[in-house]
């Protein structure tokens, strides 16, 4: 791992973002006075946890606390509070409860509570039901979750589908209020950096924010100074590929969940299952969260033996060098002892699932299809997949790898993989594999048909035979894979003579084995080296553009912010390319932070898109 830098400045304080959340919660729970019921929606459950616990709701009335299920509500009240996104299908079943009471005669008070904004048409929907007198309605402005020291969630899953498949720019405006909020607590933000639609339309929104405010905080001395914003479609190859860092195997294997995890009895050698929140605070994983998994095993073995060598001091103490022992050191030691068998017991789970699915098999044909070779062997593993039926979600991160890294299936394949997917998985993913079309993670190549205006020109010029050699020849062009062309002008995909050193890498390719530098954090690390764009056209051009460089403020450019990048991924972002500019925080004497939409892998990503449940 690099060796860290000793200027790399000091991150600020971000818990400061959920007492800010928390009191404003509190505020809107006590417009309501008396004894109330709240009812939550599931996917704010866990983020409500890291805000406000139990008791600090029981502190401000709340009696009861129910999660909101399209089931009737049993509850004796005269007091109900919805807690949730603004989703329609939770405004309708809100409705209803309301008017069964009102068709049974009982009057009660209702409030919603919209998290992060209510949307129009959420009001549109409790006028058209008749009870848009009969709610009282609230947003609770939360946009930020701390996770960490260095990432912030907002906790919107649904952002990737609603814009990257439905085109829906709903939560734009949500992403520019975010930003506008760091802004506003730890800037001003000096200069700004983007690629991608979706990014530059949420930087325009927050622009016209800061536009329309007063400039006084402008002139305090700012904790961020460059910040960063990237869409998830910019890159889909890096979410695509098995991750192999111990942080993103975790999350692949046990589902990470609002920076916390549930280990089963396999992992705690016990009946019960264990809840462990996944940051900073927890020492081994510290250590071990960025690792390659190869050097894991070594780091736990190693910290084992330490913990023993501590606990057989106690021999040979007299009475009051065990007391100190025992009032100073041995809480911490049995603290350490639990957390070490926890990620002992939770490498040992990952090694029985990875072998069961022939893990380093899978890994092969995915370095075989990043590099573009043994392509048609690619094919018949990932054939022998589908086939064996290993799991629907699997093999589909195999097609969609394959369909990006060569820009599209030939005809022949895609529809051959097509059919053999749908006969072993099912005919009702067909609906899924118009989705993945149209985000661009799954098609089919059409010959030529980007050069048709400039063949048409030619036919007119040349002789039929000489035209349909150019035709051919264009045909060729148009197969030429936009990953292949992005991977060779930046170079990610390390040229190495024998073995890639995993114990002390050299760049951010070690987080996929050596195999593949993420090209999302390749592109941050290119426009920071240049401070600029120039020189990237070619890529940007590849990637269709949309990038822009913008100076915020004229704040002093040589302060400690300037070095603490504010890294913000729209559509979502992997424990992968954390540790990826983690490494390069650490080589360059930057300080990233993330702000992402969600953290995300490619079976979230996937089953984003997906019409079944697999």
């Amino acid at each position: 791992m690099a060796a860290d830098r000793m200027d790399v400045p000091d991150l600020p304080d971000f818990s400061i973002l959920k007492r800010l959340a928390r009191d404003q919660l509190i505020y809107i729970l006590e417009q309501l006075p008396g004894k109330k019921d709240l009812f939550i929606e599931p996917d704010l459950m866990s983020p409500l946890d890291r805000i406000a616990n139990v008791s600090i709701l029981k502190q401000h009335e709340v009696d009861k606390l129910y999660k909101l299920d399209n089931k009737p509500i049993y509850s004796n009240s005269d007091q109900l509070c919805f807690l949730i996104r603004p989703r329609i299908k939770h405004v309708k079943y809100i409705t209803s409860l309301v008017n069964a009471d009102k068709a049974s005669g009982r009057s009660r008070k209702y409030k919603i509570i919209f998290s992060p904004q209510k949307f129009y048409t959420c009001d549109m929907i409790l006028e058209q039901e008749g009870i848009f007198g009969d709610v009282t309605c609230d947003e609770w402005s939360f946009y930020l979750l701390p996770l960490d020291d260095d990432i912030i969630s907002m906790e919107l899953p649904e952002f990737y589908r609603d814009y990257f498949l439905e085109g829906d720019q709903r939560w734009i405006g949500t992403v520019a209020k975010a930003l506008h909020l760091l802004n506003s607590i730890f800037g001003p933000i000096s200069k700004a950096y983007g690629i991608g639609r979706c990014s530059k339309m949420a930087y325009e929104v927050w622009k016209d924010m800061l536009e329309d405010e007063d400039g006084d905080h402008r002139e305090r001395k700012p904790d961020l100074g460059v910040v960063f914003m990237i869409d998830r479609d910019v890159d889909y190859v890096t979410p695509l590929c098995s991750q192999v860092v111990y942080e993103g195997l975790v999350d692949d294997v046990f589902r990470i969940k609002c920076g916390s995890v549930e280990f089963g009895p396999d992992v705690t050698s016990s009946d019960k299952s264990i809840k462990v929140l996944l940051n900073s605070q927890d020492k081994v994983f510290e250590e071990i969260r960025n690792e390659h998994f190869s050097n894991v095993f070594g780091f736990l073995s190693q910290k084992a033996r330490n913990l023993q060598s501590h606990y057989d001091k106690r021999r040979g103490m007299d009475i009051k060098q065990m007391k100190t022992f025992v009032s100073q050191e041995l809480k911490g030691l049995k603290q350490e002892h639990r957390l070490l068998s926890l990620h002992i017991g939770a490498c040992e789970s990952i090694m029985k699932k990875k072998t069961k699915q022939d893990f380093q098999e899978l890994l092969k044909t995915e370095h075989s299809l990043l590099e573009g070779i043994d392509i048609r062997e690619s094919i018949g593993s990932i054939e022998e997949h589908i086939n064996r039926q290993v799991s629907p979600i699997e093999s589909l991160r195999l097609l969609c790898l394959m369909s990006i890294t060569e820009n599209g299936l030939i005809t022949k394949d895609y529809r051959l993989l097509k059919t053999q997917y749908l006969q072993s998985y099912g005919p009702e993913h067909l609906l899924t594999f118009f989705n993945l079309k149209r985000a661009g993670l799954l098609t089919e190549q059409v010959p030529g048909e980007t050069l048709t205006a400039v063949e048409s020109k030619v036919s007119k010029l040349v002789t039929d035979k000489a035209a349909g050699k150019i035709t051919d020849a264009f045909s060729s062009l148009a197969k030429k894979s936009h990953f292949r062309g992005i991977s060779k002008r930046l170079g990610l995909i390390p040229r190495i003579d024998g073995e890639y050193d995993l114990k002390t890498p050299k760049d951010m390719a070690y987080i996929f084995s050596g195999a593949y530098i993420p090209l999302s954090c390749k592109i941050i690390e290119q426009v920071l080296l240049r401070k600029s764009w120039v020189g990237l056209e070619d890529v940007t051009r590849l990637l269709n553009g949309s990038e822009f460089a913008e100076q915020m403020s004229d704040q002093n450019t040589n302060s400690d912010s300037q070095r603490i990048i504010l890294a913000v991924f729209l559509g979502g972002c992997t424990f992968s390319e954390i540790s990826a500019l983690r490494f390069l925080g650490k080589e360059r004497g930057y300080k990233f932070i993330f702000l992402t939409t969600s953290i995300t892998n490619s079976a979230r990503m996937l089953e984003s898109m997906t019409e079944t449940k697999s």
